[in-house]
């Protein structure tokens, strides 16, 4: 049993709406999940019982179709488990959410958007905008890192011109530094949007991965 932090409706939406029909059937048996509970079609009323049905389903799914790798060597699906800190931004329920945490020399930045936290509820009327693209990672990431002016010591050395790539990267690690408070023990499932390798100013290689969570979930003893 998990005690989940953040499910990503929309993309939860997304995936289950892709799998055959006759598919379905099949994993409904092996994950246990009533058809009538969860339905065929999108349900605009979806109880958490229905949510949490579609995610078993999805998640068997990804297993068995997908090359699911650990975030220490990420391909396009990973999971991992580390400690996680959460910072939302802005005072918008559709504003963006980050989620970083460090397990040895791999840094992890989940970023999705704040509406999908547990206990988070917005209206159905309201514009939802997806926090999930690259293009809107830079540019929150670039704000996030200039709010905190950051200038503790051994911070990442600036290169004379770095890559968009490897600029990113490098404030993805300042924001996970600046980040501040006690995280949590979590497990996840991500969609990688990003990843690379960054030195610091000790010479240590860091492995960066920027992803896009389905779910994150309170890691078990």
């Amino acid at each position: 049993m998990r005690y989940y932090a953040y499910v990503s409706e929309a993309k939860l939406d997304m995936l289950f709406g892709q799998i055959p029909p006759k598919l379905l059937s099949v994993l409904r048996a092996e994950v246990k999940v009533d058809l009538k509970v969860v339905g065929l079609t999108v349900q605009k009323d979806r109880t958490e019982a229905d949510m949490y049905g579609r995610l078993a389903i999805v998640e068997t799914y990804l297993d068995r179709n997908h090359d699911i790798s650990w975030m220490s060597e990420p391909s396009a699906w990973f999971r991992g488990e580390c400690e996680l800190r959460t910072s939302a931004y802005g005072a918008s329920p559709d504003g963006p959410v980050f989620m970083m945490g460090q397990e040895g020399d791999t840094v992890v930045a989940l970023i999705g958007s704040a509406r999908h936290l547990h206990g988070q509820r917005v209206s159905p009327e309201s514009s939802v905008v997806g926090h999930s693209m690259l293009p809107a990672l830079f540019r929150l990431v670039q704000q996030a890192v200039d709010d905190r002016l950051l200038t503790a010591p051994g911070g990442i050395p600036r290169r004379e011109s770095p890559s968009e790539t490897e600029q990113m990267l490098r404030q993805v690690v300042q924001l996970g530094r600046g980040l501040r408070g006690p995280g949590e023990p979590s497990e996840f499932l991500a969609r990688r949007l990003l990843s690379g390798v960054v030195t610091d100013a000790q010479g240590r290689q860091l492995n960066v991965v920027v992803g896009t969570p389905l779910f994150v979930a309170l890691a078990g003893e």
